[in-house]
């Protein structure tokens, strides 16, 4: 019987070429977008979740108090790690983790920079990363040992067996390689080529100072809330700055998806994403099997007598639904296969656009057994309606030629289409409102001008020759303002909270109030190119007492409420300082986020960027070469890097650019595939009105009549679907500027110039076949059967 059954569908399928070639195409490029949005949301999921342990792995995070809510943040106290370790027996390793850097790693002759961190030991023991060769587990226990990625073994010794080699690293200290881990998975938040044993620096043992990332694992069958509890008050009970602070831990494989906070309670985050382009993708599945139900259900009149002549001959309903299913099913099968080669071909681009290295893998068994039951799926789905409608007429009727339209059935392909339109339509809202978002954002003043800026990492030999540097860079003519910051200006520094006073200052405001901090030497104003509002700039070189001052943003001064604060003091902890100057607030965390209070102090330690301004004089080029030159003249043993401010800057935006690219991506694939089921639904009712339309030239009736007399259903159905699709598309978009504090208000235009696109596409596609039928000559529609 099946065997049957499949011939006959692949008969039916060669028989409607046309219509077989609308559901497949609709419903293979429909496939293909849920296979693409699968592959990256199986990505997202993985995200440090492929530890065996990976239930018993936590991030210790603090909570702090301010302006009457709690807030978190992911960096803690050196001293957190150990203590607990050694206090609590739920606690089989705990290991801190030093900022990534980029640095300079020497072998031979061969230098190379890369990204690394400094960890504790317990590190690899936490994490159970894949191991190409070495002793994993006493890789880190030396304090000269080195753990490499497999690149970058290859990187540095190419051919050669990298364990027990010793490397330099940045052009100081010697190490020896003492184990190789397999490369890192693109579904991991770590970021490195190497790890070294953390060297224990001065804050290393404070409980005053966040500086590390703390990671703890714990033994297993540990309950989770009531150790949070139990170390909930470390931090108050050792720090004698940081009394209001709390810790506790979060699941290492929530991290990734669920790192938005809310007055301390994990809220959501990048999962808000995954399900917002999950859901776009089952939507375009949707209006695919949409496009076949209503052009299967279209067709019944003319498979009602091939229905009669079954049941008369003795075809039961379940035989008919079968059948129908079957049909259903194959032509799913067909469109599935097409759809794999379709997302081999769009790998790449959708690669590009998510920035991932996504990979098709059909060879493994349950990809393989997950696209056969998706397959399978889609066609029930798509097929079953039609299936029931079909098998349901009455074969004296159908034989007679008797069927005619029926209304609910017709009413039904409406509602379908209404909602197919429906679907594309918000999504091209939201293609629309996405795009204006960004380009608020993006036209929002930065509070500096980033063009001709560049910022050079402060690596080997910089700081003890920096004053040379400067003066030669200066005298140079490429070059027209130097200074040096602790922190990259495109991002956010550290933030302190609390433990900071000022004149007026209230006990609650010295408890609660956060600044973002910042170290910075002379002419830091003049070189970004901020806008004093009062007082001056830094002047480290020229006038020594600067080292008690503080520069203070608008922010800050509004936050404090003070007024004339130029002169007033500003302290920080036992520290007191002068504020000597006030700038206009400059975006340097998201610019969609309001701007925090940020205090700048004067430093000539622990400084990491060069920041430049260079001349518009000479060609970007030239002013590079040069720079190369001054600066490999005192640092040679480090190549020149360097970055533009203003690309560091755009950076900022690449989450919203993403989601607007896929926005657009697939609104356009949803009105593509919601035309080409109008394009077949127009073409078959054209098709039946054949011998009308006939009649109406012979009385007179235009081309333009006629195709507006066919047309005209259609756009009443797309005004109602702009009027049911508007209100939800508001809704939908309102919920996503939420998490945007600079925003923009919808604006009632978006509607109007979405509705008008899709009424303009779906014309155009109906009127294609309508103009087509006008234009038949009445003689071959009226002639006689």
């Amino acid at each position: 019987m099946i065997k049957n059954h499949i011939k006959i569908a692949w008969r039916n399928l060669l028989k409607n070429k046309g219509f077989s070639a609308i559901n497949i195409i609709g419903l293979a490029i429909g496939m293909a977008a849920v296979l693409l949005i699968a592959l990256w949301v199986q990505n997202q999921f993985l995200y440090d979740n492929f530890y065996n342990n990976k239930k018993d792995i936590y991030k210790l995070w603090n909570h702090y108090s301010k302006d009457g809510q709690t807030n978190v943040h992911d960096i803690t106290a050196g001293a957190a790690a150990n203590t607990i370790k050694e206090i609590y027996p739920e606690v089989e390793y705990a290991a801190r983790m030093y900022w990534s850097s980029n640095s300079l790693l020497t072998y031979g002759e061969k230098s190379l920079k890369t990204r690394g961190n400094e960890v504790d030991a317990d590190f690899l023991q936490i994490f159970d990363f894949p191991v190409a060769s070495g002793d994993i587990r006493h890789a880190l226990a030396g304090q000269k040992n080195i753990v490499l990625t497999v690149q970058l073994a290859k990187s540095l010794f190419e051919d050669e067996d990298p364990l027990e080699k010793t490397v330099i690293l940045d052009n100081d200290e010697s190490y020896r390689v003492a184990a190789v881990l397999a490369d890192l998975p693109s579904y991991t938040d770590f970021d490195f080529s190497y790890l070294v044993p953390l060297q224990d620096k001065a804050y290393g043992t404070n409980w005053n100072t966040n500086t590390y990332y703390t990671y703890i694992g714990l033994r297993p069958g540990t309950d989770i809330n009531s150790f949070n509890k139990k170390i909930e008050p470390i931090v108050r009970n050792n720090a004698s700055d940081l009394k209001f602070n709390s810790v506790f831990l979060y699941p290492i494989s929530k991290m990734h998806l669920y790192s938005r906070f809310e007055n301390g309670v994990p809220v959501g985050g990048k999962i808000e994403q995954v399900r917002l382009v999950a859901g776009i993708g089952l939507l375009i599945l949707c209006i695919a099997c949409i496009n076949f139900i209503n052009l299967s259900t279209a067709r019944s009149q003319k498979r009602a007598k091939e229905v009669g002549v079954r049941k008369v001959v003795g075809a039961r309903k379940s035989n008919l639904i079968s059948q129908f299913l079957t049909e259903s099913v194959l032509l799913s099968v067909i469109a599935g296969i097409t759809a794999i080669g379709l997302s081999c071909i769009a790998l790449p681009l959708f690669n590009q656009v998510l920035d991932k290295p996504l990979s098709f893998d059909m060879v493994t068994p349950l990809i393989f057994g997950g696209m056969f039951i998706f397959m399978l799926c889609t066609g029930l789905l798509a097929g079953i309606y039609p299936a029931f409608v079909l098998s349901a007429f009455q074969p004296v009727k159908t034989i007679k030629g008797l069927t005619k339209k029926n209304k609910n059935s017709f009413s039904l392909r409406e509602v379908l289409v209404v909602l197919q339109f429906g679907i594309a339509i918000v999504l091209i809202i939201a293609t629309l409102i996405v795009r204006m978002q960004i380009n608020y954002a993006s036209e929002r003043n930065a509070g500096y001008n980033p063009s001709q800026l560049i910022e050079i990492p402060v690596e080997g030999d910089m700081n003890k020759n920096y004053e040379a540097i400067k003066a030669e860079l200066l005298n140079s003519g490429a070059v027209k303002d130097v200074t040096r910051t602790g922190w990259s200006i495109t991002k956010n520094a550290s933030v302190s909270n609390g433990n900071f006073s000022w004149e007026g200052a209230t006990p609650e405001q010295t408890q609660n109030t956060s600044f973002v901090l910042g170290r910075a030497e002379s002419d830091f104003i003049k070189t970004v190119g901020l806008t004093l509002v009062d007082g001056r700039d830094l002047d480290y070189a020229r006038l020594p007492a600067d080292s008690a001052s503080v520069l203070l943003n608008e922010a800050a001064i509004k936050t404090m409420g003070l007024e004339n604060p130029v002169g007033k003091y500003f302290k920080r902890g036992g520290n007191t300082y002068t504020i000597v100057g006030v700038f206009k607030n400059y975006i340097n965390d998201s610019p969609y986020e309001d701007i925090a209070p940020m205090a700048i102090f004067p430093s000539k330690n622990w400084m990491l960027n060069m920041v430049i301004r260079t001349s518009e004089r000479y060609s970007m080029q030239k002013n590079l070469q040069t720079m190369e030159t001054i600066i490999k003249k005192f640092n040679p043993a480090y190549p020149f890097s360097y970055s533009f401010v203003d690309e560091e800057y755009a950076k900022k935006f690449h989450d919203q650019r993403q989601m607007a690219s896929l926005s657009f991506i697939f609104s356009m694939l949803a009105i593509a595939i919601s035309c080409l089921g109008l394009f077949g639904l127009a073409s078959y009712i054209a098709e039946t009105r054949t011998k009308e339309i006939g009649i109406r030239k012979v009385l007179g009736a235009s081309v333009w009549g006629i195709s507006g007399m066919l047309s005209k259903d259609f756009v009443k159905l797309m005004i109602l679907a702009i009027l049911l699709a508007s209100p939800i598309a508001w809704w939908v978009m309102n919920k996503w500027l939420e998490d945007f504090s600079y925003r923009i208000a919808i604006s009632w235009w978006v509607f109007v110039a979405a509705g008008a696109a899709a009424i303009a596409i779906a014309l155009f596609t109906v009127s294609t076949q309508a103009i087509k039928a006008a234009r038949a000559n009445p003689v071959d529609s009226l002639r006689d059967e």
